[in-house]
């Protein structure tokens, strides 16, 4: 009862009940634009090729599942996701973005900007290479294309991710969640039916012990989602006390916040991107009609048909990227100068050069559990179509991780403005 009594006080509050409605809106506005299909595609081919191809399947649910009728928006918002990790990349190698990094939010909006410039280019080469990709495959998914024709189409494309971007960022400005992660929820959620239907109508009674251990995993995934994406290492942090005129400041104590996964599912994308990208060349040379290229081609495209040495390879891979992009993006020396001309220490560490050092430390120590958490996660389908043969519904993955973190921070920030709405009316 208290949950639905929640839900009740919320939307009981105009303004947060109409920026809710304003969400929803937009997500059906975007559902409705992923099931307009482009002309010259046979949809029906198309989608057994993105069953039999996991890096498309990837790529789909970056789409926010629009790729896969390859619709005005097929490219979704990957291009802008490519531009945002690009951008991160460039801040911490390039000095001028690097200051801008440090100017607050104009500084963030600059590189904001650049990140949507850097998304034109980027939805142009991806839609084409995608067009030739489908061309290519021998399905019969596209046909020849005239010049006109490929321009109108790679226009088209280009708009419909400079349309779900607009959209994103006008839902983000309404505090109901993150508006790209949202797009891609909403395209993973959109398929949930679809895949229970299909389980059900394989259903075996023989199976029903498989079951029945896929959906207690599925929930022990959930949890461990969960605790993976709410986990974090709280460093108790105190401040000096300071005179200033007649007033004291300082002398507080609270905590500085480690979280136990700070690359989110980052890692996930760089590793699938990788560990596939050999079964797509080999899956090309195979059409080569030289002897030696069609070889080294069906040995690429059987070594990761190994789903022994796949799993392997994509564990391993979502394990290194979860260090390299945490040091990317978290900075131990800034955050103990910061500390230092703020007047707070680590009790027990000394300011400076220590507490950068205790800081990398404890880091290091939780990124291993962290690390090790999310590459369980990344080869879970792998796992659970191994042992209980089920691939029409598989748990786990970075779908898992999208829609729990998703649902958190929504949760989250719909808690944090009924706070805020209960605080002004005090």
């Amino acid at each position: 009862m208290r949950f639905w009594e929640k839900v009740k006080h919320i939307w009981q509050i105009k303004d947060l009940r109409n920026k809710i409605l304003f969400v929803l809106g937009m997500l059906i506005i975007f559902r409705i634009a992923a099931h307009i299909p482009l002309p010259g595609v046979n949809i029906e081919r198309l989608r057994d090729f993105f069953a039999s191809n996991e890096m498309l399947g990837m790529l789909n649910i970056l789409s926010g599942g629009a790729m896969a009728n390859f619709s005005i928006v097929a490219m979704g918002i990957a291009p802008y996701i490519t531009a945002s990790i690009i951008m991160q990349l460039l801040t911490m190698i390039v000095p001028k973005l690097e200051e801008l990094s440090k100017e607050g939010s104009s500084g963030r909006q600059k590189i904001n900007q650049y990140s949507r410039l850097l998304t034109v280019p980027l939805a142009l080469v991806q839609s084409y290479g995608m067009l030739m990709l489908l061309r290519q495959s021998g399905q019969g998914v596209i046909g020849e294309l005239s010049f006109l024709n490929l321009v109108n189409i790679l226009i088209v494309m280009l708009g419909g991710t400079i349309f779900l971007m607009w959209i994103g960022e006008l839902i983000t400005e309404k505090k109901i969640g993150n508006g790209i992660s949202l797009l891609i929820f909403a395209g993973i959620v959109e398929k949930l039916p679809a895949s229970l239907q299909q389980s059900i109508a394989i259903f075996d009674v023989s199976q029903l012990t498989n079951w029945i251990i896929l959906a207690i995993l599925g929930l022990v995934t959930v949890a461990g989602v969960v605790w993976l994406t709410q986990g974090q290492r709280n460093i108790p942090v105190t401040y000096a006390r300071r005179i200033r005129g007649h007033k004291m400041y300082g002398g507080t104590d609270t905590y500085l916040p480690m979280r136990v996964n700070q690359a989110g599912m980052i890692p996930i994308i760089f590793a699938i991107s990788i560990v596939l990208f050999p079964s797509l060349i080999g899956q090309f040379m195979m059409r080569s009609s030289s002897d030696l290229v069609f070889n080294i081609g069906e040995f690429l495209v059987g070594l990761m048909q190994n789903q022994l040495f796949y799993g392997l390879s994509y564990f391993i891979l979502v394990v290194a990227f979860t260090y390299f992009y945490t040091s990317i993006i978290f900075h131990p020396q800034q955050i103990a100068e910061q500390l230092q001309k703020q007047g707070g220490f680590i009790p027990g560490i000394r300011p400076g050069e220590p507490t950068s050092s205790y800081l990398s430390n404890v880091s290091n120590r939780i990124m291993l559990a962290g690390a090790l958490s999310l590459g369980i996660i990344a080869i879970l389908p792998i796992i659970t179509q191994n042992i209980f043969n089920i691939s029409t519904f598989v748990v786990g993955g970075a779908a898992i991780l999208i829609v729990v973190s998703v649902v958190l921070e929504t949760v989250k920030q719909i808690q944090a403005q009924v706070s805020m709405h209960e605080y002004e009316d005090l």
